[in-house]
């Protein structure tokens, strides 16, 4: 469990995160949504340790985060952020190998198992043939995938991913997020798609301006109400077969989204206009 009492952080004299309490359960996926600038990246940071919080503490497994040591909190959150790994020459093997650190003693080579567990999570995120591509080459969507298996090579027992859909096309959006939700892990990932959310999270608190706004399952969270208030556009909530499906329309397009208008046609040099003779029938 990932739990964050009191949280508060500020850049200088512009306060970003203010009195945030939230409880990331165990074996479960809590989703942290809001507008850009709404505070949800700076709070990841201070889940994991990269920013200490102005006020408040992060506690994990009820124990203070900043009780353990680095390897010893590797080896329990693995965290993939937006930021670039660097302009390091690493091939991706080299690259989801970094995971296994905290594993080894110091100096140590890597093992048979260090590359079968490797070569395992390049495997899962659907990247075993960029194994011997140089991480910088490949494109954003690919070094995604590569950074994801770096952190499952980790083998932690939390995971904490910032918009870790970023760059991925829709297939492998759903594909990334169905193995999130398969290993059955605590985890705390911020997406931007509502719909994504609502489909792969249990969980989920909104922020807007640095607040928490709401905080609970998403089935009670995730309102038409709420949404639109937050996000500052009309919404339609849908009950489908597969879940909760929304739509989104500017707020000044009325009540319900704008149906899509018949094209006209436009006549053609060389062709006679048929519109003409439409209107004589």
């Amino acid at each position: 469990m990932i739990e964050g009492v009191g949280l508060g952080y500020a850049y200088g004299a512009t306060s970003v995160a203010r009195d945030i309490d939230l409880r990331a359960e165990s074996g479960r996926i809590l989703g942290l949504l809001g507008p850009n600038g709404s505070g949800k990246t700076t709070v990841v940071r201070m889940l994991t340790g990269i920013l200490t919080p102005r006020t408040g503490r992060v506690l994990l497994d009820g124990r203070p985060l900043d009780s353990f040591t680095q390897r010893v909190l590797a080896r329990q959150i693995a965290v993939v952020m937006q930021e670039s790994a660097g302009d390091l020459p690493l091939t991706v093997a080299d690259m989801v190998m970094l995971g296994r650190a905290p594993h080894q003693a110091m100096f140590a080579r890597n093992s048979a198992d260090d590359h079968r567990i490797a070569a395992s999570v390049l495997r899962r995120v659907g990247a075993r043939h960029l194994a011997d591509r140089v991480f910088n080459g490949l494109s954003g969507g690919e070094k995604q995938r590569v950074m994801i298996a770096r952190a499952l090579a980790q083998q932690p027992t939390h995971l904490v991913l910032d918009e870790p859909t970023n760059h991925l096309d829709i297939r492998f959006q759903h594909e990334l997020l169905t193995l999130i939700r398969g290993l059955g892990i605590t985890t705390v990932i911020v997406l931007h798609d509502l719909n994504l959310a609502a489909r792969y999270c249990d969980d989920v608190l909104v922020l807007q301006e640095g607040n928490v706004v709401a905080h609970g399952p998403c089935a009670d969270v995730l309102t038409s109400e709420l949404l639109s208030g937050v996000y500052g556009v009309g919404v339609e909530r849908l009950e489908t077969s597969r879940g909760i499906q929304f739509l989104f329309y500017p707020h000044d397009a009325g009540t319900e989204p704008a149906s899509p208008t018949a094209p006209v046609p436009v006549p053609v040099p060389g062709r006679p206009d048929r519109r003409a003779d439409h209107r004589k029938e």
